[in-house]
């Protein structure tokens, strides 16, 4: 009797093999969105939004949301998320602008001292008080949004002249971005940061059976990130010049809504990419710029954008890992 050759494939290895796949469709997807938007806005001005002077603007505006990128990309890649960024740059901006009224470098270091003391707050609440990361990062929005608009209530905040006369230039905001950006690149492509986030982000109990101090692990990079927040409140200032109650509102919203557009897998975890930022902040840029120019009301630049997110977040959520926010 003759025997019967035919290979049975493996189930679970099929599976693991659409899985790799589709990994790395989503790895390449973020690339490709970014040149859909580019393309279509392009079409859709007639060319106008890839002149050189909107190109300009784009990268104007887009300095300080590409140094708040780095921060929250690094909490994001360990499973956590923050919503007070944007509240906690109004803070640091107003004590920058206070301060700037002494002394430059004074006004610096206290801007990066205050986002780094509320978000070791943020960081201990979660870690030690066992927290979940958006649940105390939310309640601290809305506290420093409440500080935001008390000391603005009767003026606005206001930088010295000296700040935006000195230091509104593009060559200096460039700079300022692009050492951040090289700064976390370094860190977490060639230290054991990076591999320490992503395993805390993929499985927290398994991060520390393999040794990783995840709860010192997560407060200094939520202090970290507060420092990169004051930074980009010293950007604003330089960009703005004052503080008003509205200083930083949304911020937190555009973070999250660049990082997913840059593929950023809500949960944190291995698939996390330094690319997320850049991509991610650039397709925001055009995406907003975009809207503007072809005359959308607030209101349905508001109700696309969200649309956007809600569909990306499920595109590029890990749902294998069966992680959750942490």
């Amino acid at each position: 009797m003759a025997s019967n050759n035919t290979a049975v494939a493996d189930p679970k290895a099929v599976e693991t093999k659409k899985s790799f796949d589709f990994a790395q469709i989503q790895t390449y997807l973020p690339f490709a969105a970014f040149a859909i938007i580019v393309i279509f806005f392009a079409v859709a001005t007639g060319g106008n939004i890839l002149t050189p002077k909107n190109l300009t603007l784009i990268l104007s505006g887009g300095y300080m949301l590409m140094i708040g990128a780095c921060g929250i990309w690094l909490i994001m890649t360990m499973g956590c998320l923050d919503f007070s960024m944007g509240s906690e740059l109004g803070i640091c901006c107003a004590v920058f602008c206070y301060l700037s009224q002494t002394n430059l470098a004074l006004a610096l270091v206290g801007s990066i001292a205050t986002g780094a003391a509320i978000s070791l707050v943020n960081a201990l609440l979660h870690v030690k008080g066992q927290v979940a990361s958006f649940v105390v990062t939310n309640c601290t929005m809305f506290l420093l949004r409440g500080v935001v608009q008390l000391i603005t209530t009767a003026n606005p905040v206001y930088a010295a002249t000296y700040v935006q006369a000195d230091f509104n230039d593009m060559g200096i905001l460039m700079g300022i971005t692009i050492a951040v950006l090289i700064v976390t690149f370094v860190l977490t492509r060639f230290t054991s940061i990076g591999h320490n986030l992503k395993a805390i982000g993929a499985n927290e109990k398994a991060a520390r059976f393999a040794g990783i101090k995840v709860q010192k692990t997560k407060i200094l990079v939520y202090v970290v990130a507060g420092c990169i927040i004051g930074l980009a409140a010293f950007v604003n200032a330089i960009k703005v010049g004052s503080v008003t109650a509205s200083s930083g509102n949304m911020f937190e919203t555009k973070l999250l809504i660049a990082m997913v557009l840059g593929g950023m897998p809500i949960n944190g975890g291995a698939r996390a990419r330094f690319s997320n930022i850049v991509v991610g902040v650039l397709s925001y840029l055009v995406l907003e710029k975009g809207l503007v120019m072809l005359g959308l009301t607030t209101e349905m630049q508001q109700l696309f954008l969200g649309i956007v997110f809600v569909g990306l977040v499920a595109l590029f959520s890990d749902r294998s890992s069966n992680q959750v926010i942490k």
